[in-house]
C-alpha cells in the first residue's frame, strides 16, 4: 500500500517545445503539483493533439523548425473552439518585440527562459484560475439568459391567461346584456309584421267602402301617404330583422371564440373557429379612410374534427389574421388575405422495426397557411418573430406578445410547428402544423 497521497489533478496542460529536455522538465513540475500534462514536439503536432481533446492550458514555445509559436497560437485564435484557450508563451527571446508579438496573435501571458520553477508555477495556477472564473462566468451568463428567456414565457403565459379569462368574462356580459333585447326585438318583429297587415288591411277596407271621406281625413292620407307606407313598411320590418339577427350571430361568434368555460380537449371545426375570428374582425376588413376592403379568400379542404384546446387555437387565429390585416392597412389594392387548409399523412416507421406494423400506420396533421399580400418583412425581423416582446409596430400599438403566445400555443400545448415565410414587398405566410390526434 502506497501511504503517499495521490495529488489532485487541478488542469490538463499541453507543452509545445521542440526541445525534449525542456519538455521534459516543464512536465515534471507541473505533473507534481497535480496537473495532467502532455507534450508535443513540433506546432503540427500539437494542433492535432488539441483538436482531438482540448487541453485547459498551453506552453507554448516560440522558436520551432517548420511552424512557430506564433503561427500556432494564431491558428488556435483562428477557431471557435480553440480560441478561448489561454496560452502562455515561454522564449528565450527577450526583446520587447518579440512579447508585444506574442500578445498581438493572442497569447495571455509570456515567460523568459531559463525559467524559474516557482515562476511558472504562479503564472499556470493565475491562468488556470482565471479559466475557471471565465468558464463560471459564462456558465452563470447562460443561466441568467435562460432564466430571463423562462420568465419571459411566464409572463407571456399569464398575459395570455388573463386576457382568455377577461375575454371570457367580457363575452359573458355581452351575451348576458343584448342577447335578452335582442331576442325581445327578434320575438316582436314577426308579431308587428302582422299588427301592420291588419291595419293595412283595415285602411284599405275603409277606402274601399268609403271612397269620399271628410276633407280632414284626406289630408291626413295625403300627408301620411298610406300607401308608401304599405309598401315600405314590410322592407323596414325585414331590415330590422336582419340587424337583429346580425346582433345575435356577432354575440355567438364571439361566445365561441372565446369558448367560456372550456379548458379541455375536445374534437372542434377548426373552420368554425376561424369563421367566427373573422365575423369578430369584419370592422377591421372593412376599408376605411377610402382605403378597398380587404378580401379574405377561403380554400377550405375537407377537415376532421381537432382534438384540441379550442378557446387557445382560436387566439391564435385572432392574433395572425390581425397581423395580417395591420400589414396590409397601408397597402394599395388588390388588399387579399388567403386561408387555405388541408390534412396532411405521413408515413410513421416503427421504433426499433421498419417493418413492423408500427411502420404502417400514419401520422396526420392539420395545416392552416395563412397568406397576406402585405408589406412582408427582412430575414433578420423574420428570425426574431415570435421572441417574447419583439416588435415593429409603434410604441403603443402592439405589445410583442401575439405570435409569442401563438408558438406557445401552437408547439408546447398541442405539440405542433409554426413557421413563417415572408418577403419584402411581397406578402408573409404564416403556417400552422397541428397534429390531429393531440397527445394530453
Amino acid at each position: 500500500m502506497n501511504d503517499e497521497a495521490t495529488p489532485i489533478l487541478k488542469g490538463n496542460i499541453l507543452i509545445v517545445d521542440d526541445v525534449p529536455n525542456n519538455l521534459h522538465l516543464l512536465a515534471k513540475i507541473l505533473s507534481k503539483q497535480g496537473y495532467k500534462t502532455r507534450t508535443a514536439p513540433d506546432g503540427q503536432l500539437a494542433l492535432r493533439s488539441i483538436e482531438l481533446t482540448p487541453p485547459d492550458l498551453i506552453l507554448l514555445d516560440i522558436m520551432m523548425p517548420g511552424m512557430d509559436g506564433y503561427k500556432v497560437c494564431q491558428a488556435l485564435k483562428a477557431s471557435a473552439t480553440t480560441k478561448d484557450i489561454p496560452v502562455i508563451f515561454i522564449s528565450a527571446l527577450n526583446e520587447v518585440f518579440d512579447k508585444i508579438k506574442a500578445f498581438e496573435v493572442g497569447g495571455i501571458d509570456y515567460i523568459t527562459k531559463p525559467f524559474q520553477e516557482q515562476e511558472v508555477l504562479v503564472r499556470v495556477s493565475t491562468q488556470l484560475l482565471q479559466r475557471q472564473l471565465f468558464q463560471q462566468t459564462q456558465s452563470y451568463a447562460q443561466q441568467l439568459e435562460q432564466t430571463l428567456t423562462e420568465l419571459k414565457k411566464t409572463q407571456a403565459q399569464l398575459i395570455q391567461k388573463e386576457k382568455m379569462a377577461s375575454l371570457g368574462q367580457l363575452a359573458a356580459g355581452i351575451a348576458h346584456e343584448i342577447n335578452n333585447p335582442v331576442n325581445f326585438i327578434s320575438g316582436n318583429i314577426g308579431m308587428a309584421a302582422d299588427y301592420a297587415r291588419d291595419l293595412v288591411r283595415l285602411v284599405t277596407l275603409y277606402r274601399h267602402y268609403y271612397p269620399h271621406p271628410v276633407a280632414e281625413i284626406v289630408g291626413e292620407l295625403d300627408k301620411i301617404q298610406p300607401d308608401f307606407i304599405a309598401d315600405d313598411y314590410p322592407k323596414l320590418l325585414h331590415s330590422m330583422k336582419d340587424g337583429a339577427s346580425r346582433i345575435s350571430e356577432i354575440v355567438l361568434s364571439f361566445r365561441n371564440f372565446s369558448r367560456l368555460g372550456e379548458e379541455k380537449y375536445k374534437p372542434v371545426d377548426i373552420h368554425e373557429g376561424i369563421d367566427n375570428t373573422l365575423v369578430i374582425l369584419q370592422h377591421r376588413l372593412k376599408g376605411a379612410n377610402n382605403a378597398s376592403e380587404i378580401e379574405v379568400i377561403k380554400n377550405y379542404s375537407k377537415l376532421p374534427k381537432l382534438t384540441c384546446y379550442a378557446s387557445q387555437l382560436n387566439q391564435v387565429f385572432m392574433n395572425l389574421l390581425t397581423n395580417a390585416i395591420d400589414a396590409l392597412q397601408a397597402q394599395p389594392s388588390p388588399r387579399k388575405i388567403t386561408i387555405s387548409t388541408s390534412v396532411t399523412s405521413e408515413s410513421e416507421p416503427g421504433l426499433h422495426n421498419p417493418d413492423s406494423k408500427l411502420a404502417t400506420q400514419k401520422y396526420q396533421s392539420v395545416t392552416i397557411r395563412i397568406t397576406d399580400n402585405g408589406c412582408g418583412m427582412s430575414e433578420a425581423v423574420r428570425h426574431r418573430i415570435f421572441d417574447p416582446f419583439f416588435t415593429t409596430k409603434p410604441v403603443g400599438s402592439g405589445t410583442g406578445l401575439g405570435l409569442a403566445i401563438s408558438h406557445d400555443i401552437v408547439v408546447e400545448k398541442h405539440g405542433g410547428q409554426i413557421s413563417c415565410i415572408s418577403h419584402p414587398g411581397i406578402g408573409t405566410e404564416l403556417i400552422l402544423e397541428i397534429p390531429i390526434a393531440v397527445k394530453c
